[in-house]
């Protein structure tokens, strides 16, 4: 047991909490709560065209609705931009980033990457770029076991401030779980392919990454991520039968416990994320298929 562990549950206020939220938002829970950890939910709303605080406020909700509630003060991400000028200013100093003029349609022929470093200027609109490089990642998955990244900083330049103010996900969520001392990460498996630009902007900044480890993806029969993007709705707040099954997705059985106070705890005790080995994701089961339309 370490009471040095800081956990996180980061979501994006696009939309009410869904089903597939809900099982992450529990694996990091148990996690950290399994080594009398610090959990901490922090809300990511620096995309402002998407997010919505109406979904903030809903995302809490339920959250607090099932016992999910964080050991410190929630943070917005959204009142943290000066602090991402100041990482990136310290990025372009050292010539880690350049500014691009590019469009949607003059990246239409590269599938909406950017493979090549363009010859823009600071006297249009623009966005900010990370270079990238060719090295190799190796890191160990807490659930997926050794992972080697090989070419994932080949072939894109991912935009890390866009044309219209906002900074992107991969620079944000960087620089916050570093200044909120994150020791661990437990996440979704579709976020795996954005961890090798997220260690290389570790190694930039001369920081110790977190531990990461990335449960199976819950999936509809399509194979398709249960997301707000594929109109999965809202859970209902604070119902258990919905909590049951939600950790069933991380291979742990509590139908006897009689109240979600108690299933949480049954949980806490029976979290093994190790059952969750060499999975990335998990089809919804015909029975749940309730949950997600």
């Amino acid at each position: 047991m370490s009471s040095n562990y800081r956990g996180r549950f980061a979501p994006s206020p696009t939309g009410p909490l869904h089903f597939g939220s809900l099982v992450s938002a529990l694996a990091s829970y148990l996690d950290a709560k399994c080594h009398s950890g610090t959990w901490i939910v922090r809300i990511e709303d620096v995309d402002t065209i998407r997010c919505r605080p109406e979904f903030t406020q809903q995302i809490l909700t339920t959250l607090n609705s099932y016992q999910l509630v964080s050991d410190e003060p929630i943070r917005l991400q959204s009142e943290q931009t000066h602090l991402f000028e100041t990482y990136l200013t310290k990025l372009k100093q050292n010539k880690h980033v350049f500014p691009c003029n590019c469009t949607r349609q003059s990246l239409k022929e590269y599938s909406g990457m950017h493979p090549h470093l363009c010859q823009s200027n600071e006297s249009m609109a623009h966005s900010w770029r990370l270079k990238i490089n060719n090295e190799n990642y190796r890191y160990h998955d807490l659930i997926q076991g050794e992972m080697l990244f090989t070419d994932d900083l080949s072939g894109n330049y991912p935009i890390l401030k866009r044309k219209d103010g906002d900074f992107s996900y991969q620079l944000a969520v960087v620089i916050d779980d570093h200044l909120q001392g994150i020791t661990h990460l437990i996440r979704g498996a579709d976020l795996i392919d954005t961890t090798a630009q997220q260690l290389h902007l570790y190694s930039l900044f001369g920081w110790q990454p977190p531990e990461i480890g990335h449960i199976p993806l819950v999936v509809n029969q399509e194979q398709e991520k249960i997301s707000k993007q594929n109109h999965a709705k809202a859970i209902l707040n604070g119902d258990l039968t919905t909590l049951k099954r939600a950790l069933h997705y991380l291979a742990i059985d509590v139908n006897k416990a009689n109240s979600i106070e108690s299933a949480l705890n049954q949980a806490i005790l029976a979290w093994q994320p190790h059952r969750l080995s060499n999975q990335i994701s998990k089809t919804i089961e015909p029975e749940d298929l309730f949950f997600i339309q």
